[in-house]
């Protein structure tokens, strides 16, 4: 597989986990929907900083572990590939519980910096993050990356992950966007499961072939 086909599926493996509604969709949903959509698009910078830091980390300290011990390549892309199919299973599991957005009338407005700075550190907390981005990672990463492609994936997993969330922030402070997805939600997590989980599987076959013993 060449470098930008890895970077190509590192990132839709990214966009596929953002997608996947948990903490991080609840709030900027919540914030779009109780404040105002200007709040809603801080909230996204906010998650989109924090996935690059979070990613940045895991990048640095991944490619310096694999420099020094050679097995640990196919024991994390085995594992990482074992922990896509679980997500997927989780994922698809998931599709017909409603999404729970808190109501919060009465309460005062949040500033656009304290939106911001709110996702930004609930990104930052939330182990679902760390776990994710570690997998695919240690599951589609090459033993040697290429330096270009280290320093490509921050800025473009703040990309992946403040687009989603701002289209998050832009649907869910319309009506209208905003009940189509809802109703939309159990075809979107079984489809984002079904890749996810086929993914995974990939990765695990893949880890198994003799050549990589």
């Amino acid at each position: 597989m060449s470098d930008v086909a890895i970077l190509a599926s590192i990132i839709g493996a990214l966009l596929i986990g953002a997608i996947s509604p948990g903490p991080s969709f609840v709030l900027v949903s919540r914030i779009a929907v109780t404040a105002s959509r200007l709040d809603g698009l801080a909230a996204a910078i906010g998650m989109g900083l924090g996935g690059a830091v979070f990613g940045s980390l895991a990048l640095v300290g991944l490619n310096a572990l694999l420099l020094q011990v050679d097995w640990l390549y196919f024991a994390l892309k085995l594992t990482g590939g074992a922990y896509l199919v679980y997500l997927g299973v989780r994922i698809w599991r998931g599709a017909s519980e409603p999404i729970v957005i808190p109501r919060t009338e009465g309460l005062p407005r949040p500033s656009r910096f304290r939106s911001f700075s709110f996702a930004f550190i609930t990104q930052l907390c939330n182990p679902k993050t760390a776990i994710v981005y570690g997998s695919i990672f240690a599951a589609l990463l090459p033993a040697s990356p290429p330096y270009w492609l280290l320093l490509a994936l921050p800025p473009l997993i703040f990309l992946v992950e403040a687009s989603w969330y701002a289209a998050v922030a832009l649907a869910f402070s319309a009506s209208r966007p905003r009940s189509i997805y809802l109703g939309s939600k159990n075809w979107i997590d079984r489809f984002a499961g079904a890749v996810m989980g086929a993914l995974g599987l990939r990765l695990i076959f893949d880890s198994l072939r003799p050549q990589n013993l």
